[in-house]
């Protein structure tokens, strides 16, 4: 509702906002429909943590494949910084349920003080082919970087964040080759490490690593002159606005204004006739498609959004 009390006024018909919302309303889940409408449809933010909280678990973690690649009801720490981001994103990333959600954190966390991409617990549940369930996981900063850049842009504060913002550092200077995902975790965590200088200067050395390294699809008319990193999906390319999702990011200086605009001429571009956005990453289960996609769209359009570019 607007601030008068009545209903904004729906997107425009045939625009990407419209062709989006029907797709949202056919399609996703419970907690998709409400991120929709409260991102793009002025809603408020309440209906969104009650959509989360059928999530939740009694350890404060969160489960019952909220991140699709996993499924079983058990909590994860993928689908606990799925949680977080949807926290982050309505404003409510605080308080209890975050003290909850760190207990949580602490009771998984690896021998280093740091997450595992996978935790054992998830052994007899389904699970994506390519997150592997062992017995002893190592610490990943694909999973622990965008946790503790979530919760130190939100100024959290507790115990379990000294020894992981301490990991994060150490994986982050290591880096001297990776892929797409694990660099985008390093963006998250260092968008919001409270060392900004050792930030700045961390990140420009990424920023040099993704294009020396072919990382990042600069040109998307000439997809086949980029390789795609070992073990990802054909096609399962990654661009500017994947790195740098807002132009606040310290990735946005890795890219040319013309780099970028580009890139978002492709993002916009990618929409389907259905209206949403599709996954790039290798689909092993029809359910995790249909549940994805969704995800993937609202993401699309905020990003489009962030950078200005009108969506409807």
């Amino acid at each position: 509702m607007s601030e008068t009390g009545a209903a904004p006024p729906p997107p425009p018909a045939h625009s990407a906002l419209f062709r989006a919302e029907q797709f949202v309303w056919l399609t996703a889940r419970v907690l998709e429909q409400r991120l929709f409408a409260h991102h793009f449809l002025h809603a408020d933010p309440d209906p969104v943590e009650t959509a989360l909280d059928a999530y939740r678990n009694e350890d404060g973690g969160y489960g019952h494949a909220l991140e699709p690649d996993l499924r079983g009801p058990v909590s994860q720490p993928l689908h606990t910084a799925h949680a977080l981001r949807v926290l982050d994103g309505i404003g409510r990333c605080a308080g209890q349920r975050v003290e909850r959600v760190c207990r949580y954190l602490t009771s998984v966390s690896t021998p280093d003080g740091a997450l595992p991409a996978v935790h054992p617990s998830q052994r007899g549940y389904p699970a994506a082919p390519f997150v592997p369930v062992v017995d002893d996981p190592p610490s990943e900063l694909l999973t622990t970087g965008p946790v503790v850049g979530l919760l130190h842009r939100n100024e959290v504060w507790h115990a379990w964040l000294f020894r992981a913002t301490e990991f994060c550092w150490r994986a982050v200077d290591s880096l001297r080759e990776s892929h797409p995902y694990e660099i985008e975790a390093a963006v998250a965590f260092l968008d919001a490490a409270p060392d900004r200088p050792r930030a700045e200067a961390t990140a420009d050395r990424l920023g040099r690593l993704v294009r020396e390294h072919r990382l990042v699809a600069l040109a998307p008319d000439r997809l086949e002159e980029y390789p795609v990193a070992p073990g990802y999906a054909p096609g399962e390319h990654h661009f500017p606005y994947d790195f740098a999702r807002t132009p606040h990011s310290l990735a946005r200086a890795w890219f040319t204004d013309e780099e970028m605009e580009r890139a978002l001429d492709h993002l916009a571009d990618e929409q389907r006739e259905d209206g949403g956005w599709p996954i790039r990453w290798r689909q092993w289960a029809p359910v995790v498609a249909l549940e994805a996609r969704p995800m993937v769209t609202i993401e699309a359009l905020r990003t489009l959004r962030a950078y200005g570019r009108s969506v409807g």
